[in-house]
């Protein structure tokens, strides 16, 4: 059982030589058979009963081996955790992100943020649902799906030159569909993303714990399980209409995706 089972998860590995020698000694340390997604999750909730400042806290990275050569995803716990807040307070008025943060836990957060602030994450997550943007970076023939000791995952994995370039696509098609606005600015922000790292990366989406919730959820609607998911195809009809002009396709691959991810967002509350 995953520690945090409803966290969905988009990853940049880069290649070893992209890091300062400090950093690719202690990834190249890291056995590639480290339970570092485990570690990660632990860690996160033990934060969520400490104020210990992040930046001063041990962080480690996920490791990947791809064709005789070793990636890292380093994750960038602080630059994630001060990222986080100021979204956050961002979205409230800030005469009451006080009674959320407490001044004590957000100074704790901004311990050394002159060196965090600047730092790029590798990893960005969304809990019980996965934006349809993620979906556009891959192609199906890129996903991996199975069953092991936590129970059902599904990942995509790509190139970070064909993520960008669909990316790319994806912004394209909308603003010439929809022109500027929310929808627009957040696939803008994942391309700007995406442009910060090495450009031999390599990009990868992991469902997380939602693939668990996933096959529940198409199993309640009569299918065999996980292996009827059909995300990646749905985001690419939807995509392919509004480069056509055509509406319909557009709306119908839309609707399959986002009614799928719907059932599982509303697991949230049942929990």
């Amino acid at each position: 059982m995953r520690p945090t089972p409803y966290v969905a998860s988009l990853r940049v590995y880069e290649p070893m030589d992209a890091f300062e020698p400090a950093e690719q000694l202690r990834w190249q340390a890291i056995p590639i058979t480290a339970s570092t997604g485990y570690d990660e999750q632990i860690r996160a909730l033990r934060r969520l009963i400490s104020s210990q400042p992040p930046s001063l806290s041990a962080d480690s990275a996920h490791i990947l081996e791809f064709d005789g050569k070793r990636y890292a995803s380093p994750w960038s716990t602080a630059a994630r955790c001060w990222v986080a807040l100021s979204s956050f307070k961002e979205s409230i008025p800030l005469s009451v992100a006080s009674f959320f943060v407490p001044t004590s836990v957000e100074e704790s957060i901004a311990i050394n943020s002159e060196t965090v602030e600047d730092k790029v994450p590798h990893i960005i997550t969304e809990t019980w649902m996965i934006p349809p943007r993620w979906f556009s970076l891959f192609e199906p023939s890129e996903r991996l799906r199975g069953h092991n000791e936590d129970g059902p995952f599904s990942l995509a994995r790509t190139s970070i030159t064909n993520a960008k370039q669909r990316c790319i696509f994806t912004h394209q098609s909308v603003v010439e569909t929809f022109g500027t606005g929310p929808i627009e600015q957040e696939i803008a922000d994942l391309l700007e993303w995406l442009t910060m790292f090495h450009a031999e990366s390599l990009v990868e989406l992991d469902y997380g714990g939602l693939a668990a919730y996933l096959e529940q959820t198409l199993k309640e609607d009569g299918f065999e399980g996980l292996e009827a998911d059909t995300s990646i195809e749905d985001i690419q009809m939807s995509l392919g209409g509004l480069a056509t002009g055509d509406g319909a396709k557009a709306g119908m691959g839309y609707e399959r995706l986002i009614s799928r991810w719907r059932k599982v967002a509303a697991l949230e509350q049942a929990t």
